[in-house]
């Protein structure tokens, strides 16, 4: 066997598999990069409360219908907020997933 790198399964080398890998990673950064800018919204109670948060699945903006404002029932709001803005981040992670499903080809790899 020839000195340097090992040869892998496909007639692939370390090097070649290096360099792919580094590509992915820098589309991966581009790609998140990319989603800090996105962002995503939900609704709750019909639309009186509106969460937005972007890719990075930060809150970026809480709106509130003023009409749903009750002094007396704050808790009502309080579990209005909380529904939206759980429900952007879940669209954002969803978002951020398929993203990666781009890129990754649909390999299983784990921590991405």
């Amino acid at each position: 066997m020839a000195k340097g790198y090992p040869k892998f399964p496909g007639g692939g080398n370390m090097n070649n598999m290096m360099k792919q890998v580094q590509k992915l990673q820098k589309q991966m950064e581009e790609m998140q990069e990319n989603l800090k800018t996105q962002e995503v919204e939900a609704n709750a109670g019909g639309g009186a409360v509106k969460a937005v948060v972007n890719g990075s699945k930060e809150l970026v903006r809480i709106e509130i219908d003023p009409d749903v404002v009750d002094p007396d029932d704050v808790e009502m709001l309080e579990d209005l907020v909380v529904a939206a803005v759980n429900e952007a981040l879940r669209s954002a992670e969803e978002k951020a997933n398929k993203e990666m499903g781009k890129l990754t080809g649909g390999l299983n790899i784990p921590g991405l």
